[in-house]
């Protein structure tokens, strides 16, 4: 059965809780106006736009894998917002992020995810690291896993360093086809002893058409070049083209799984 993607919603951030100063690029929670609580991701954060693009196509791949995925919502910051914020820091990045912003859902009560204590089963883990290998995510090491438990589930969050390649443009293509070195320091490598079932089942899943679909989600506010406070845009190209690059680096991608599974297998090997 085909997959259909949803469409975000977008909600109105109503009131600054607090910051998450454990994140290198100060997220925060924030209120929106329908009621919830979000984990805040500021497009005037030190990697911009770039960061909050890989949140958003990350999570959801990872969510049409069927893995947990807090809700990723638009999030937009009224010019208005943060005036009375005495944090200097903070204002000024309230400041260079008005307009479109990305919010996940706030898991209140969760517990960051600890390989010592939290057990996660072969096919679990062997679907983490295909889909970070896939992403290029480099961010789920045993000393930051990015991963939490909640209602007793394990949830990820956290995709802004995937896709690296989009911070140096050039050379794509030879991108999407290299292996995934970093996979060696993966936290759930060890545990990823089902990795070739898993490339046969998700590459059935994951067609081209519906990466489209989901890098087509990005909006154009995330795609035109521009300076806005500390951030600056480095797209030349139309929204369009940079949204066909992001689409094919990952189908062609995808269409090569063997290169980053093959990598991932050795390593593991070395580490097992």
């Amino acid at each position: 059965m085909s997959k259909v993607m949803q469409e975000l919603r977008q909600v109105a951030v109503t009131r600054y809780v607090t910051p998450l100063r454990e994140g290198g690029s100060l997220p925060a929670i924030a209120e929106g106006d329908d009621g919830f609580l979000y984990v805040l991701k500021f497009r005037g954060a030190g990697q911009g736009v770039k960061s909050l693009i890989a949140e958003l196509i990350g999570g959801e791949i990872a969510r049409l894998l069927g893995l947990r995925v807090p809700e990723i919502v638009f999030a937009s910051l009224d010019a208005a917002f943060g005036r009375s914020e005495p944090d200097e820091e903070i204002q000024d990045l309230l400041k260079a992020s008005v307009g479109l912003n990305l919010g996940l859902h706030y898991l209140q009560g969760s517990i960051t995810f600890d390989p010592v204590v939290n057990q996660v089963d072969s096919l679990t883990a062997s679907r983490i690291v295909w889909l970070d290998a896939l992403l290029t995510n480099v961010d789920r090491t045993v000393r930051n896993t990015n991963m939490l438990v909640w209602n007793k589930e394990l949830w990820l969050i956290d995709h802004g360093a995937a896709l690296y390649f989009h911070h140096s443009w050039d050379g794509w293509e030879e991108m999407a086809v290299r292996p995934f070195a970093p996979v060696k320091d993966h936290v759930l490598l060890p545990m990823a002893s089902r990795l070739e079932e898993v490339d046969a089942d998700f590459r059935a899943v994951l067609t081209p058409e519906l990466i489209r679909q989901v890098v087509g989600m990005v909006p154009d506010a995330w795609l035109t070049t521009r300076t806005t406070g500390t951030t600056t845009g480095t797209w030349t190209e139309s929204p369009e083209e940079v949204r066909r690059v992001y689409s094919e680096f990952l189908i062609r991608r995808l269409q090569h799984s063997a290169t980053f599974i093959n990598e991932a297998l050795h390593a593991r090997k070395a580490i097992v």
